[in-house]
């Protein structure tokens, strides 16, 4: 069972995801918020596997409440819902270290596949959003592959698989089955690439690994 902690200002779009989240017997909503500095507290006395916060909340929005539960539960999955899909919203939602990005006017499918996605330790943008992000990588591409294959360096051989598997989207499970080593070692795996890296988390890794050309 998915354990998720469901964060929105608004009572009647909270009561729409968690009937879509109701659809999928496997997930369960344990706690609701109605700001972001509600749903930090909820998350440290819930401990859910993962978040999923609205962008624009009162007293605390989705992207502080996103930094601060990296801080006090690094175990729970950040996934940040909301209407606006501006360049700068997905730039900073990745850097505070979400997980996934969705969109409220996506196929409601999306919501289930992303939560199961960041659930499993993968990372997951809708494919509007993914669209985005590509086009932002496209811009000076070469310069930008070039330091990218310099960080990718400071990785082992056995690391930089595991980092184009991340970058082709899969979670710790499907990359232990890929490689056939047990998920301990991938976890173990994919600790040690972010902190040689220098970032905060798979998004991010998958990123680099995209720029260096470990993933088409």
């Amino acid at each position: 069972m998915i354990r998720i902690l469901l964060a929105d200002d608004e009572a009647m779009i909270r009561a729409g995801v968690r009937a879509i989240l109701a659809s999928d017997p496997s997930l369960e909503v344990v706690a609701e918020a109605g700001d972001g500095r509600q749903a930090v507290d909820l998350a440290i006395g819930h401990r859910p596997d993962v978040a999923l916060l609205d962008i624009r909340m009162p007293r605390l929005d989705g992207l502080g409440a996103a930094a601060e539960l990296r801080r006090v539960a690094p175990d729970t999955a950040v996934v940040m819902l909301t209407t606006f899909g501006e360049d700068d919203y997905i730039a900073k939602a990745l850097d505070v270290g979400a997980s996934g990005f969705l969109l409220k006017s996506g196929d409601p499918r999306e919501l289930i596949a992303g939560i199961h996605a960041v659930a499993g330790g993968a990372a997951y943008l809708s494919p509007t959003v993914a669209q985005r992000v590509i086009a932002q990588l496209s811009g000076g591409r070469m310069a930008k592959g070039a330091r990218a294959r310099d960080r990718i360096e400071r990785l082992t051989e056995r690391e930089r698989e595991v980092l184009g598997l991340v970058g082709a989207g899969m979670s710790n499970a499907e990359i232990a089955r890929e490689m056939h080593i047990v998920e301990g070692t991938v976890k173990a795996y994919v600790s040690a690439i972010l902190t040689r890296l220098g970032v905060r988390n798979r998004v991010q890794a998958a990123i680099i690994a995209y720029e260096a050309g470990l993933v088409a």
